[in-house]
């Protein structure tokens, strides 16, 4: 038995096993008849099982068809293979030979495996360049009486070069280390790999095929329980392994190895049992009203839900605000007042209610986030007069101006007695009396940080009244500017009752902060489960007595998660509501996709660009108060600003707002669904879905589509 085949990752599309799309690999036509009990290897990750290939009868004759073939999102690659579901040893006549250059491929460097196949060898070889940070751009695969021969054209992870040569001799080594098996693997662990194996290859082809939704959500689950299963064997016979290796003295760093593949095997088990809570979760049809939002009201909350349509707290203006975050990290190096007085109708146009606009202040740094002098308005975006008539100009147009307030810390003008950066100019003419204590790198002389410390600047000591009193006058000042509210930098380094007395003081028609922690991960991969991040989040809007709001960070990477890993049951909590800050209490949440950090120039944690639009279908459909980023409004390819508008329109129509509810309808791998305020429906993700396919009426009649896009669609209640 014999058989070749090729598999096309493409630069563009990086390596599959990076994506963790699925590989299959099944015998090729020619085979002959005993090919139905030869083996077939599922790649996921970089971690993969053999079992026996569905009976024949299940997909045809035994003799099945070869070739690449792309069923939607999913490779399948098709090669013969003779190899056995259980583990054998190698000896000496069987040891691989490896050969890595540079020459015969100009892009990517060829690394060449050739010897006595062997089971899990696809697995184990792309496992290990993975592993190794290496990118997978094609691969050939060939297989003939037992030997194979396998070509992978490779390059360093960010796709950008080859690898050095100086690599070699690591990267031989770690192959014929991944690669070196013992004998005697545990039976048992196998067997269930097999059997695990089976049943998803056999169930994938009967989820696909539902063409009733029932049918279709419980062959969901009889797959998903098939692959959670199959990942648990996987991860039993890795840590059997490691643990024969153990027990026969195997090298550290082949132990070291097997180790990395152990936690990605374990990282992989963990999204199976993740995805299948979330699968159950769903059924269940939760309509999500936020307890958060129940119970915890704040009195101007509840004289809002005397009149629903209007909410009167600075937490959230109105309730139905579409705000805008105006500028970019690289704004300071154009007029930017200027830029944006010139765009004022077409913001408006937009539908935009608010706009947030970078630090006004005189900086050490040209973006502002180091502010110096905080009364002098000068800054690198324009001078004082071109910002109180671009503020003017909003308020001509009925749009709300958000001031970014920097308050957590203020660079020194002039080194003080001591030598050190702690004497103010300006205004504010404070020394080092005004700098909390355990900040030793500036002399300070104030009561000891009650926050995270920033290091790059002297940190304000609010617990001090009379550095309150001048942070209030100062914003009182702002306020006479024109500003109608406050976006507060980096409120992990001060205390929220502080934010509440500033707000109370100043009376803002907005406000709300900046709280960014880490996400919580396991292995580098991101837990189903957030809810001490999103808490956090609460706690802090709670210390500000429910006067602020805050970005809605966990949603963020919740999201980001689930369109990039196709993981869109993400986005449903163990209650079955919105798993971030709009699950608990969307009207303290300003949802955004990215900002000046995370995005623009800096991509300290950018959204995967071509999922965009399907992002902002879900922000602008879901309750918070939604953030559209400047850079994102501008682009017109990708069909993107289209969709914002089109969203927008929808929205407004609508009267989506910072507490609409929303049902989780469905929250699969591919696809996630929800109607919101018995008004609409949508859906994001590569999946199919729609309310009329499985029978979603409002108003006694089917919806209608109102927008779609890239993996995302819209429909509306008719009248």
């Amino acid at each position: 038995m014999h058989g070749q085949a090729r598999l096309q990752l493409g630069s563009s599309s990086r390596a599959a096993i990076g994506r963790r799309e699925n590989l299959r690999v099944v015998p090729r036509a020619g085979a002959s008849s005993s090919c139905a009990a030869a083996p077939l290897l599922r790649l996921s990750g970089t971690v993969a099982s053999i079992g026996p290939a569905p009976v024949p009868g299940l997909r045809g004759p035994a003799v099945l068809r070869g070739g690449l073939e792309a069923n939607k999102h999913r490779i399948r690659l098709d090669m013969a293979t003779a190899a056995q579901a259980t583990t054998e040893s190698i000896d000496e006549e069987g040891t691989l030979h490896v050969k890595i250059d540079n020459e015969s491929d100009p892009e990517c460097t060829v690394l060449t495996v050739e010897g006595k196949d062997q089971p899990h060898l696809l697995m184990t070889l792309s496992g290990a360049l993975t592993t190794a940070g290496y990118l997978v751009v094609t691969a050939d695969i060939s297989n003939h009486d037992g030997r194979v021969f396998d070509v992978f054209h490779i390059q360093m992870e960010d796709g950008n070069q080859k690898i050095p040569e100086s690599k070699f001799k690591e990267l031989k080594q770690l192959i014929l280390s991944m690669t070196s098996t013992t004998s005697n693997r545990s039976g048992m662990p196998a067997i269930y790999g097999v059997v695990a194996a089976a049943e998803v290859e056999r169930l994938k082809p009967l989820s696909e095929l539902s063409g009733v939704a029932a049918k279709g959500e419980v062959s969901s689950l009889e797959l998903t329980a098939a692959e959670m299963a199959q990942a648990a064997a996987n991860l039993v016979a890795q840590e059997r392994e490691i643990l024969d290796l153990q027990s026969k003295g195997a090298d550290q760093r082949v132990l070291t190895v097997k180790e990395a593949g152990r936690r990605e095997a374990a990282a992989v088990l963990e999204r199976k049992m993740s995805a299948m809570e979330a699968l159950l979760t769903t059924r269940r049809t939760i309509s999500t009203e936020p307890a958060r939002d129940k119970k915890q009201d704040s009195g101007a909350d509840f004289m809002a839900k005397m009149k629903p349509e209007v909410s009167v707290s600075p937490a959230c203006g109105t309730g139905k605000e579409l705000l805008l975050q105006a500028f970019n990290w690289e704004s300071c190096k154009q007029p930017w007042y200027k830029v944006l007085a010139g765009e004022v109708q077409d913001i408006k146009n937009c539908g935009f209610t608010a706009v947030w606009l970078p630090p006004p202040s005189d900086a050490v740094s040209d973006q502002g986030y180091l502010p110096r002098d905080l009364y002098n308005l000068n800054s690198k975006y324009g001078n004082e007069a071109e910002l109180r008539n671009l503020i003017s100009q909003f308020h001509e147009h009925q749009i709300k101006v958000i001031g970014d307030i920097v308050i957590n810390h203020r660079c020194a003008s002039f080194q003080g007695e001591d030598g050190k950066w702690n004497k103010y100019g300006g205004r504010l003419a404070w020394d080092a009396s005004a700098i909390c204590n355990n900040n030793p790198a500036f002399g300070g002389r104030g009561n000891p940080k009650q926050g995270d410390d920033y290091a790059a600047a002297p940190n304000i000591d609010h617990s001090q009244e009379w550095v309150r009193r001048d942070i209030i006058e100062w914003l009182r000042y702002l306020r006479n500017i024109g500003f109608d509210g406050w976006r507060f930098d980096f409120v992990r380094g001060w205390p929220g009752h502080f934010a509440k007395q500033y707000i109370n003081e100043t009376t803002p028609e907005m406000a709300f902060g900046e709280y960014w922690d880490s996400c919580d991960y396991t292995d580098g991969v991101l837990n189903y489960n957030q809810d001490g991040h999103r808490q956090q989040t609460v706690n802090w809007c709670d210390q500000t007595g429910g006067t602020a709001s805050a970005f809605d960070f966990t949603t963020k990477g919740i999201l980001q998660e689930a369109v990039s890993r196709r993981e869109y049951w993400r986005l449903s909590d163990s209650q079955g509501r919105p798993p971030g800050v709009i699950g608990l209490w969307p009207s303290r949440a300003v949802t955004f996709l990215d900002n000046h950090d995370t995005g623009s120039t800096l991509n300290h944690w950018p959204y995967p660009w071509k999922n965009l639009p399907e992002g902002y279908a879900y922000l602008l459909t879901h309750p918070g108060t939604p953030c559209i980023f400047y850079d994102h409004l501008k682009t017109e390819g990708n069909g993107l600003r289209k969709a914002i508008l089109d969203l927008i329109n929808v929205r407004k129509a609508h009267g989506i707002h910072v507490r609409s509810k929303v049902t989780i309808r469905k929250a699969s791998a591919d696809v996630y669904a929800a109607t919101i305020d018995d008004k609409l429906a949508m859906k994001i993700g590569p999946g199919d879905w729609s309310p009329n396919m499985v029978g979603i009426k409002i108003n006694n009649k089917e919806l209608k589509l109102n927008c779609s896009g890239h993996q995302f669609a819209v429909w509306e209640a008719q009248p």
